[in-house]
């Protein structure tokens, strides 16, 4: 058979010569089977090879990857035709065996695919293995997860890292907020749109990598190696392992997202080039802590805040199904939601939880346990209170933690005084008792920016207050119910309760809070907590007299606050809390009288702010440890017998603006009444706020007082009422309804940062006296009010100041001077150079025709920003500068940032020109407000030009007037008035003049 098949063979082969011409072809025609065979397995092999480069490579910037995949899809056409061909003749082929001319040029062209497929994936192979070239690594990997379509929010804030990453002069960009409020998801957002729009995204390659709460140098390092395809390295050490990333990321342009650190990570020891290295390059990091961000000295922060109201909504019904939104649930189920206070976390879990649940009861049983902060709703505990806690736990400083938790126990979205929570922590000894008490307060206000940072506290509603997001109050209050230490706590704040429950006051009780509710009676006996430091039961009903025994259940009290209650005397029993340091009963206006005091040795803070007391008790002044007694708005309170408040020895703020009591003179005091000269026994007081009878003479023992005070308030006259400053106003004095002609103020303006002068007379006199007798200048003064006065503020005599005696003036503000003609009338007398002024703000000056009439005292106001000029009938112009042929001065106002110009029938022009001859672009230069942001024109009829041009539009946020005035308002150009046109708003003018303030 053998001998057969040979000749046979040679017999084809020969024929096969003959009919095709030449040997080496015909072992193509032999081969076809087995090439065919080779040619189905080879062409699976690319299509892997191409489905992997399309998966995992970024090829879009790489001409020759993208070449490759042309001619890879090319050749798959080819192959692809080739059964077809097959079956197509394959009765051809059969039918005729010598008749072998189709089956021969299938055959070649298998024979050449074969090559050509082997060529592609030697090509693709040895390309993704290219030194240097990251092929096998995809430069945006897809990360699952939650969409924030529909999230305004979450879209705000991803736009703004967008921008980010295009500025090529930030480098480094920190994401930061508080658990739970989205910052990976908006991340994740922010990665899968790079990925998707990679053909156009600066980055060769972006790599995630979570670092988590503890921090493991390692496993981040191999994390970078396997995105960057550095697998052979990663068993080498720490050390060795810095040193190949480091050479591998330079020859990149990454985007490094760092999600979840905790602490401050060095760049070096992980291997990523610091900032002048990066090129190109971008880092983001994602934090809770704000100080994390800048410890990393990222160059922009971006905070991620919790949802809206409507997105979380949104969200809600998306994790709880349909039933959320039935008739009879809905209503429930968006209480439910509000509850999660926008936390995407725990909107989640709380939705997800509900899924389904078509029963009313188990929607008010979540609702009631959300409201009670108990974490029995299914996954709260383990994926939102325990993920909340680690910031907690993360918390680092001597008492941080119980400062924390003591802000739970204000009821929800509860604005908290800061001032109030200093005194209660330094009650518990947790700011150090040795500080003085502005010391304290900066320690408390440290601690609190910690906590902001670490995004457990936020700003409140009002200045000088901070709150708990809802969520991290629950959390807190979670804690705190279970820890067995120092900060256990009962928290039953703000939740309507009409009584207190004695089954609920155990004896491990640190902290007690009832405050906030409806309770109109406290018990007399069944409570006993001896352990307890702080009790809160202001904001209830109380009325009357507190029970004895009440208090004597709470013998280690340190903390006690009954504020905002209608209690008309304290117990008896109130003198047997030895411990107690803070007794707070501010704004209990049916309190009459406190008993004597003299019991309570470590007192060191009494306030009864805005209470009915008519005396303090005789034997007050015993309370050798007070530090601060606060009076403040204490309108009954007329007669305090000399010696009482002088015997606090250890005083540090005495408070009682706003009072009735007024301090005498020694010189004309009636007998027995406390005197202003006596508290300078007070060595340790540094704040003061007090009524006094006339202006001390100040001698050398009165100045020591005044020198060392680092705040007072001195409300000296009977009309001495105060304006709000905008300028550094911790040293005040007001002066108002005195006769000043004969009155030497050169001392108070020594020490005062501000002082306001309210319808007194003999104004011209006394300052007359100022120039005279002033040796040097006010440096501290900032802020100066003149009020209602008839004075001419010319000087007499030629005894006009030479040198400026204000030379920090801040904020000027003049109201009701019927007789000023001009504000430099002023500036002259005082020599003012308004070199610092930043606030010009003029009311109902009826005589008054120019604002500043430049000249030879005031040429430019480099630093004003604000001018408010309203009700002043006869003001023709702001600035009357009598220019000169030869002069050329600076720009009037080069800073102005606000104009507001309200009811000036006579006002036609900012300036003009006064006959000098000078061109009008000059002037137009002269007067330019180059940087105003806000401009503001109220019933100023005949204001026909501003000296605004076009390049205002790239500073100007808001033009404010009626619509009238704006169509006849003449500006330089046409065009300046198209680029303007966006920033108008159109007001009434009417309805603008009631809403008008006096300053």
């Amino acid at each position: 058979m053998e001998v057969v098949a040979a000749i046979l063979g040679s017999a084809v082969t020969e024929t096969c010569r003959s009919l095709c011409g030449y040997y080496p072809s015909i072992k193509n025609f032999i081969s076809f089977q087995s090439n065919l065979s080779a040619l189905e397995k080879e062409k699976k092999s690319l299509v892997d090879l191409k489905n992997k480069v399309i998966e995992d490579v970024d090829y879009s910037s790489d001409a020759q990857m993208t070449q490759w995949l042309q001619e890879v899809e090319q050749i798959l056409l080819e192959v692809n035709s080739v059964p077809t061909g097959i079956t197509a003749n394959n009765g051809k082929l059969c039918g005729c065996f010598f008749n072998c001319s189709e089956r021969y040029r299938l055959s070649k062209e298998t024979a050449r695919m074969l090559k050509e497929v082997e060529r592609l994936l030697k090509a693709g192979d040895i390309a993704a293995k290219m030194v240097g070239r990251n092929y096998l690594t995809k430069a945006v990997e897809h990360i699952p997860g939650p969409s924030i379509v529909n999230q305004t929010t979450a879209s705000q804030h991803l736009a703004k890292v967008m921008v980010l990453l295009n500025n090529d002069d930030v480098l480094r960009i920190g994401v930061w907020g508080m658990g739970g409020v989205g910052k990976t998801t908006l991340i994740k957002s922010l990665n899968n749109q790079l990925k998707g729009s990679s053909s156009t995204h600066r980055f060769g390659i972006v790599i995630w990598v979570t670092v988590s709460q503890n921090l493991d140098l390692k496993k981040v390092q191999i994390r970078l190696a396997e995105r960057l395809n550095l697998k052979e390295i990663m068993e080498e050490s720490v050390q060795r392992l810095a040193i190949r990333l480091h050479q591998r990321l330079q020859k990149e342009k990454f985007l490094l997202i760092l999600d979840d650190v905790w602490e401050p990570i060095d760049l070096e020891s992980l291997g990523v080039p610091q900032s002048e290295a990066l090129i190109g390059s971008k880092i983001i990091f994602t934090s809770r802590s704000l100080e994390v961000c800048r410890e990393m000295k990222v160059d922009k922060e971006v905070k991620v805040d919790v949802l809206n109201d409507e997105e979380s909504w949104q969200l809600f019904t998306v994790n709880a199904g349909q039933v959320a939104t039935s008739e009879h649930i809905e209503s429930i189920a968006r209480s439910v939601a509000r509850e999660c206070s926008g936390l995407p976390l725990a909107i989640t879990i709380v939705g997800s939880a509900m899924r389904g649940k078509t029963m009313i009861e188990l929607w008010t049983d979540a609702l009631s346990e959300l409201r009670r902060s108990v974490p029995n709703i299914k996954g709260i505990e383990n994926k939102v209170y325990k993920s909340l806690k680690w910031s907690y736990d993360s918390l680092q400083g001597k008492n941080i933690k119980p400062c924390f938790l003591y802000c739970c126990l204000y009821p929800e979205d509860f604005s908290i005084d800061v001032s109030e929570l200093v005194k209660c922590w330094l009650g518990e000894g947790l700011i150090d008792q040795e500080q003085n008490y502005e010391d304290s307060y900066n320690r408390a206000i440290a601690l609190i920016e910690i906590l902001k940072d670490s995004c457990l506290l936020e700003n409140g509603a009002h200045e000088g207050t901070v709150k708990m997001h809802d969520v991290v109050r629950d959390v807190a209050v979670w804690i705190s119910s279970t820890l067995e230490d120092e900060c256990k706590s009962l928290v039953r704040s703000g939740i309507g309760l009409t009584q207190i429950s004695e089954v609920e006051m155990s004896k491990s009780l640190k902290r007690v809070s009832f405050m906030h509710n409806r309770i109109r009676e406290l018990p007399d006996c069944g409570i006993c907590c001896p352990e307890t430091m702080s009790l809160l039961l202001q904001g209830n009903l109380l009325y009357g007299r507190i029970a004895d025994g009440f208090l004597q259940a709470f013998e280690s009290l340190k903390v006690l606050n009954l504020s905002e209650t209608r209690i008309r005397s304290l117990p008896q029993s109130i003198l047997q809390l030895g411990d107690l340091r803070i007794l707070l009963l501010k704004e209990c206006s049916a309190l009459e009288e406190l008993p004597q005091l003299d019991g309570l040795s470590k007192l060191q803070v009494l306030d009864c702010s805005d209470t009915g007391i008519r005396k303090l008790p005789s034997r007050m002044k015993n309370l050798i440890n007070l530090r601060q007694l606060l009076l403040s708005r204490t309108h009954k309170l007329k007669t305090i017998q000399s010696g009482i408040v002088s015997g606090l020895s250890s005083l540090e703020v005495l408070d009682m603006t706003h009072g009735a009591y007024v301090w005498g003179l020694k010189r004309e005091a009636n007998d027995g009444q406390a005197t202003f000269e006596e508290l300078q026994n007070l060595k340790r007081l540094h704040s003061l706020s007090i009524r006094l009878e006339g202006i001390p003479s100040l001698q050398n023992e009165d100045l020591t007082l005044i020198g060392r005070l680092r705040i007072f308030e001195l409300h000296i006259g009977r009309e001495a009422i105060y304006f709000k400053s905008k300028s550094d106003d911790k040293r005040k004095v007001i002066i108002g309804g005195l006769q000043l002609s004969g009155e030497w103020i050169g001392r108070l303006l020594t020490n005062a940062s501000s002082m306001q002068l309210n319808n007194c007379s003999g104004l011209n006199q006394m300052l007359e006296k100022l120039v005279i007798r002033s040796i040097g200048s006010y440096t501290g003064l900032k802020s100066l009010t003149i009020t209602k006065s008839s004075s001419i503020f010319r000087p007499g005599g030629g005894c006009a100041a030479h040198d400026d005696l204000l030379p920090n003036l801040e904020e000027l503000r003049l109201q009701n001077l019927i007789k000023l003609g001009s504000i430099s009338e002023l500036v002259g007398f005082l020599g003012l150079r308004f070199s610092r002024l930043k606030s010009i703000d003029v009311y109902r000056c009826d005589g008054l025709e120019y604002l500043l009439t430049c000249g030879d005292f005031t040429i430019s106001l480099p630093k004003l920003e604000t001018i408010h000029v309203s009700s002043c009938k006869s003001l023709v112009e702001l600035f009357n500068f009598p220019l000169q042929e030869n002069f050329v001065p600076e720009p009037v106002v080069p800073n102005l940032r606000t104009l507001k110009l309200v009811n000036l029938p006579r006002l036609k022009t900012l300036s003009r020109q006064d006959g000098s001859g000078l061109h009008s672009k000059f002037i137009s230069c002269v007067y330019h407000m180059i940087a105003v942001e806000q401009v503001e024109v109220i019933k100023c009829d005949n204001l026909r030009k501003l000296p605004l041009t076009i390049q205002n539009a790239n500073t100007m946020k808001e033009i404010r007037g009626n619509a009238q005035w704006w169509d006849q308002l003449e500006l330089e150009a046409h065009n300046t008035k198209l680029s303007l046109e966006l920033f108008f708003n159109e007001v009434n003018d009417e309805l603008m003049m009631n809403v008008i303030p006096q300053i």
